[in-house]
């Protein structure tokens, strides 16, 4: 997931610990997953606090941030449900390398001939629980959170300060942002108020509420360190600041001395797998960028130029006889995309976008992003040791884990599957026509042991090429669907109830 020192990954509480001791210097989420008590959390002021001006000077008081925006800020509990494994029997997928793990009597008895070869299922593991934070946004109960506490979550529930609890419906989720959307059915409820992160400076004091470790309505504060940090995917300028967050504050706000919630807690940079002093947030303006698409469409379109960009180091600026190290090298151009089309080679610095400076490579994919597929752009380039402008117009950015979500959010008898088409390339590898990939899995379908990667090749002896196929065959069925799945060698079917 992006930069190569950086290893995210969900955090589970009985295993912290572990993680630490085991882990590099890492980029952690900071949902809190196993028995940690649930959580909700608080707060936001009306008026600035001004800061410190000298070492006499009395510092911020958030109390009252805390007691009138608290209320919005929820704790998040999910449970997802553990899947079954299947292997073919072979050598290579026994632990013991007896070629017998398909044998569900042992490889010592009479009858492990007969299972060598064959598929065999394992049991389901137990139910998965995981907690976070996030803070209503609409007074109805519309909810923003991280992608990586509610993805894949068979149940959601939200619990308020006030100890009220609803069940939760996740409207969309997009993982490039790590932006979801939950929606619970409630009236009047508290709300936070949104600010402008484009406005933040470095320096200026800042203050996360959400339930770290499980602990509720904890309030922690601190100042913004840097802006514009690239992690992961590349298109989330992340907030930087030193305030202490923990697992638990994923998905809660980051809030300014007016009030405002300029940011979504995500990520820490740690060794421990706790807080140690650098803590990234989602800018409050990409978030709702994100959160209105998928709340009109289901998925997020991004722009796209279809090249492929390195940083400009000092060596390569005085190669390619820039005045200084910054833009975006295209170092290779997507064969008929629109940076093809354009005239984009191979080599050509890109300076700015649309008037807009590019000091570093990282800038580029995040304004990209941010424009809609089909939008002319103007950018200027330097080749041949002197400037040049090029008028693009973007395409859109492929985003296959959104290509489905069969039965729709609110649908009672919703398989829980988001799939996609095999491509040209993965039906030539895979030897097959046709064919589904499955990215997300939920709800029936994974509890019935359909898990990421699988391909759905037929659903009730109807061979399936499309989504809207899946879906027909889904909606015309009786309760329940066999899906024949191909999961590496081995073909199964497996009984979904859809009822």
């Amino acid at each position: 997931m992006s930069l190569p020192n950086l290893i995210k990954k969900p955090l589970v509480a009985a295993v912290v610990g572990a993680i630490a001791a085991a882990a590099p210097l890492s980029a952690l989420y900071l949902s809190e997953s196993a028995h940690a008590a649930p959580a909700a959390a608080a707060a936001v002021p009306t008026t600035p606090v001004p800061a410190a001006a000298n070492p006499g000077a009395q510092l911020p008081d958030f109390s009252a941030m805390v007691q009138r925006y608290g209320p919005a800020v929820v704790n998040i509990a999910v449970v997802s449900r553990g899947t079954p494994t299947v292997n073919s029997g072979d050598d290579s997928d026994d632990d013991n390398g007896n070629g017998n793990d398909a044998n569900p009597f042992g490889p010592n008895s009479p009858f492990a001939p007969f299972f060598r070869g064959l598929p065999f299922q394992a049991p389901p593991q137990g139910p998965v629980r995981g907690e976070g934070s996030g803070f209503i946004v609409r007074s109805d109960g519309v909810i923003l959170t991280n992608a990586h506490v509610v993805n894949g979550a068979s149940e959601v529930t939200v619990r308020m300060t006030d100890r009220r609890e609803y069940t939760a419906k996740v409207l969309g989720v997009d993982t490039k942002s790590d932006i979801a959307v939950i929606k619970i059915n409630g009236k009047d409820l508290p709300t936070v108020k949104l600010g402008d992160s484009r406005g933040l400076k470095v320096g200026e004091w800042v203050l996360a509420i959400g339930a770290p470790f499980g602990f509720e309505n904890s309030a922690t504060a601190g100042i913004v360190s840097a802006k514009g940090r690239t992690l992961d995917s590349g298109y989330v300028p992340f907030i930087q600041t030193d305030v202490p967050i923990n697992p638990g504050n994923s998905g809660g706000p980051l809030f300014n001395m007016h009030g405002e919630v300029v940011g979504i807690n995500s990520q820490i940079y740690s060794r421990s797998g706790g807080y140690q002093g650098v803590s990234f947030s989602i800018p409050i303006d990409v978030a709702l960028q994100v959160s209105q698409q998928l709340q009109t469409t289901g998925h997020v379109t991004r722009g796209k130029i279809g090249v492929v960009i390195q940083p400009v180091t000092q060596g390569l600026a005085d190669s390619f006889g820039l005045p200084q190290p910054e833009g975006a090298l295209v170092s290779s151009v997507e064969k008929g995309g629109p940076g093809e089309r354009a005239g984009i080679e191979p080599g050509d610095v890109i300076l700015k976008l649309n008037g807009q400076v590019l000091h570093d490579s990282t800038e580029l994919p995040v304004m990209v992003a941010g424009i809609a597929p089909g939008t002319a752009v103007n950018l200027e380039i330097w080749r041949n040791h002197a400037a040049r402008t090029l008028s693009v117009t973007l395409g859109a950015l492929e985003d296959k884990r959104s290509a489905a979500n069969l039965g729709g959010a609110h649908s009672s008898s919703q398989l829980g599957l988001a799939v996609r088409p095999l491509s040209p390339d993965e039906q030539r590898q895979a030897n097959m026509k046709g064919g589904l990939v499955v990215e997300r899995a939920s709800g029936p379908a994974a509890e019935a042991g359909i898990q990421p990667g699988d391909v759905v090749l037929a659903a009730n002896g109807t061979n399936v090429t499309s989504a809207d196929e899946l879906k027909s065959a889904v909606e015309k069925s009786k309760g329940h669907i066999a899906l024949l799945i191909q999961r590496g060698e081995a073909r199964i079917f497996v009984p979904v109830r859809v009822g």
